[in-house]
């Protein structure tokens, strides 16, 4: 009987398995101060992108809301893709923002920076791009965008775990970068995510975020400490940190089995529009564009070929919905489709999606 292809399926081996068995032995499992696994990920993951400081949470959601909350966008504009998952708009939202819908760039599907400068405001604070599938996004033009209006911006990297641009690598750039390490990512854990920082004062802004994902706790000593301002119980454990690590000291080598994938996809699947070919990207996801969404999905699924919508535009759902004009990204949004991307994929397993993509589509 033929076998599901997974979407997703994170890589692991003997090395996860007797680090976790470590952890559970040890029977600590968690900090909230962030020792022990944690705070030796956060220094190998620092090393790894090249970047200031690192501080380590539960989620890439926890992120974004602990990145956001540095900037006090209370009441003011965040420029932001609708074409990214719905934490992306969220943390804006629960940090008191309001978000402001961008289209992308139909090549990258990256937020479009041509597109940037026309929603800029008076309220505008901050522009919030996302390295869409891994795709790195033009720095370089968004960065200058931002120094001209004087806005702050910080990253969504969730895809983005060892990609690079211009051979740096994602999350080595200015002001804060944000990172998922969620179980179907490039660097896998049970759940996590990481604040990547390049400020000019990153100690004081690594302090804050350390006391802010756990519970505003600081000035810790002999058990006792003080409470400055709330915070929140983002902490990452032990355990998942333990995994990160292992995780990260083979994330290269993951990423260039991807990339070999997406070069087999990107000579063989016959279609016109599908995610461009780039050795900078990490391939988290590999994307598609096709007639019709709904009955290819249902083509590949009979075929056992595990499929995806990555995304449905933030801007089209109920408690966002607006009338922001996203011709890009509205036509996106009815037809893409993500196919199977990760390094468990057999070479039978490549041809016979290939073959079913270029049937289907």
């Amino acid at each position: 009987m033929m076998s599901k292809i997974k979407l997703f399926d994170p890589s692991t081996n003997s090395k996860e398995e007797k680090i976790v068995k470590e952890i559970l032995q040890s029977h600590f499992w968690a900090s909230g101060s962030g020792s022990g696994k944690v705070g030796e990920f956060e220094k190998l993951f620092k090393k790894f992108i090249g970047s200031k400081d690192c501080v380590a949470v539960n989620s890439g959601s926890s992120a974004l809301n602990l990145a956001l909350s540095l900037y006090n966008i209370q009441n003011k504009e965040v420029i932001v893709p609708s074409l990214t998952f719905v934490s992306t708009v969220n943390a804006i939202k629960q940090n008191g923002g309001i978000p402001i819908f961008a289209d992308v760039d139909p090549i990258t599907l990256c937020i479009d920076p041509f597109k940037i400068e026309k929603l800029i405001t008076k309220k505008t604070k901050l522009v919030l791009p996302v390295h869409f599938g891994g795709m790195p996004c033009d720095l370089n033009k968004i960065h200058s965008i931002c120094k001209i209006h004087k806005l702050k911006m910080v990253e969504d990297a969730a895809h983005a775990a060892g990609s690079s641009y211009k051979k740096k690598r994602i999350g080595s750039h200015r002001n804060s970068v944000c990172f998922s390490f969620h179980p179907v990512k490039n660097l896998a854990m049970p759940t996590g995510g990481l604040v990547s920082i390049n400020d000019i004062n990153h100690k004081k802004i690594r302090n804050t975020l350390q006391s802010r994902r756990w519970c505003g706790i600081s000035d810790r000593h002999d058990g006792l400490y003080d409470i400055k301002e709330p915070g929140w119980n983002y902490y990452m454990n032990e355990i998942s940190a333990g995994i990160g690590i292992v995780q990260l000291s083979k994330l290269d080598k993951l990423n260039k089995i991807r990339l070999k994938i997406a070069k087999k996809y990107d000579k063989e699947i016959n279609l016109e529009r599908k995610i461009p070919l780039n050795s900078d990207c990490n391939y988290h996801l590999y994307w598609i564009l096709v007639k019709n969404q709904k009955k290819f999905r249902k083509k590949m699924d009979e075929a056992k070929i595990e499929t995806g919508i990555h995304y449905k535009p933030v801007h089209s759902m109920s408690y966002y919905k607006n009338k922001s004009i996203l011709p890009e990204t509205d036509l996106i949004g009815k037809h893409i489709v993500s196919i199977p991307m990760h390094p468990n994929l057999l070479d039978e397993d490549i041809e016979r999606i290939i073959k079913s993509v270029n049937t289907f589509s």
